[in-house]
């Protein structure tokens, strides 16, 4: 049986939301909750930029040191050889290669410089150049595919098979797609090409939930598995990107999906909402109240005739458990009253007393670990998290290539 898979963009369209930021050791803390989660794959950014390297070595350490559990990481490139000649030797194994389709992208953007047999042979020279450099998987992704026509989508489609693509992306880039004609073109694609699509879908009339799980099922249609792309919180470029819990939620309990879809990634969603807080908090974006299953009113009752029917019995008015989902965090630096914090300006008396408190033992390692403490408290401004320190605790060496040459 075909199966939905997860797979998230939050370190590479999320990170590009305008009016926000994170930090290296930030897009390395996404992909420490996507593992704990469960989710299949996180597209951890962009191997061809030169600021990205210590990042990527450093999460390729990580991997290959068990910290992230199966999570596959891939990296995104321009479907150009120069991007994924830069890319190969950092030792990603899986990418997505990307490049516009539609006749309002040839005209407007590219004006002229690439027409449809151009793009068709760039894509196909980066994808074999991938496979050649040892990628294990690459997708290929049609920007603008909702605005691309169904003929040259196949076309394209079929073409990067041939040059070895695994996947196709459709990228409803400006988010006007709607869930009953993404499923049909979802369904069309996927069958002529014999291969999975990718759904990749932005919140422009707040459809993309909807969107990406309608292009899903139309995966399944036909008898391909589903990718499904999705950010944390929902976050991304203008309006956003699918919101990955509700989209998760969605295949679990949805009317008529849930039936029809079997997730095949092995989800622990105990991690959601301590994900979805720690997203909030490290990107600066506060968590609107009824974001579904993680804000603070998604199980919040007050209404006379509601309250009374979740009081007699909760699934009156609940459609999940809100115990699924785990608990608020309660971050060391958060405590109220007296407390003594460890961060960029602290002394070795602070940095034992919360290792200590935290049950974290830096052994051999105390000197690096402190370093790291100082220089991840420096890169994100803010008070370091309960699980950012135990990250940096567990895996000193591995975090420490993020700062090439800064630590003793």
């Amino acid at each position: 049986m075909p199966k939905v898979h997860f797979l998230d963009v939050t370190n590479r369209d999320g990170v590009q939301t305008a009016r926000t930021g994170l930090s290296k050791f930030g897009k390395t803390m996404v992909n420490f909750y996507l593992a704990r989660l469960g989710v299949a794959q996180s597209e951890i950014g962009f191997p061809f930029l030169f600021h990205e390297v210590p990042y990527v070595r450093a999460n390729v350490a990580l991997a290959q040191a068990g910290a992230f559990g199966d999570l596959r990481l891939s990296g995104w490139c321009r479907a150009v050889t120069a991007d994924v000649a830069r890319a190969l030797p950092l030792g990603l194994r899986h990418y997505n290669l990307s490049i516009s389709t539609s006749d309002q992208m040839i005209a407007h953007k590219f004006r002229g410089k690439l027409d449809r047999d151009a793009i068709i042979a760039e894509m196909t020279a980066a994808v074999i150049a991938a496979r050649q450099g040892g990628a294990e998987t690459v997708g290929v992704n049609a920007e603008d595919g909702s605005r691309t026509d169904d003929g040259f989508l196949t076309e394209f489609a079929l073409a990067a098979r041939a040059a070895g693509a695994n996947r196709i992306r459709y990228c409803d880039t400006i988010g006007g797609d709607s869930p009953h004609r993404i499923r049909e073109r979802f369904a069309r694609l996927a069958t002529g090409t014999g291969l999975p699509v990718e759904t990749h879908c932005h919140n422009d009339l707040g459809m993309a939930v909807a969107n990406s799980v309608s292009g899903a099922l139309g995966d399944l249609d036909a008898g391909q598995d589903a990718w499904v792309n999705t950010c944390v919180n929902g976050i991304g470029e203008r309006s956003g990107n699918a919101d990955l819990l509700s989209c998760i939620l969605a295949f679990r309990h949805g009317f008529g999906v849930a039936g029809q879809a079997e997730i095949g990634d092995k989800l622990d969603l105990s991690w959601a909402r301590r994900f979805a807080l720690w997203a909030s908090y490290a990107f600066g974006q506060p968590l609107p109240q009824n974001q579904p299953g993680s804000g603070r009113n998604a199980f919040a009752h007050e209404s006379g005739i509601h309250a009374d029917g979740a009081l007699k019995d909760r699934h009156n008015y609940e459609l999940y458990d809100d115990d699924t989902l785990g608990q608020f965090p309660h971050d060391w630096h958060a405590r109220a009253g007296r407390v003594v914090l460890t961060g960029e300006y602290g002394g070795k008396a602070g940095f034992r007393h919360v290792m200590d408190g935290l049950g974290l033992d830096p052994g051999e390692h105390e000197e690096l670990i402190f370093e790291l403490v100082q220089l991840c408290a420096a890169a994100t401004g803010k008070p370091l998290t309960d699980d950012e320190l135990t990250l940096i605790a567990t895996y000193p060496r591995e975090l420490a290539l993020l700062y090439p040459g800064y630590l003793s």
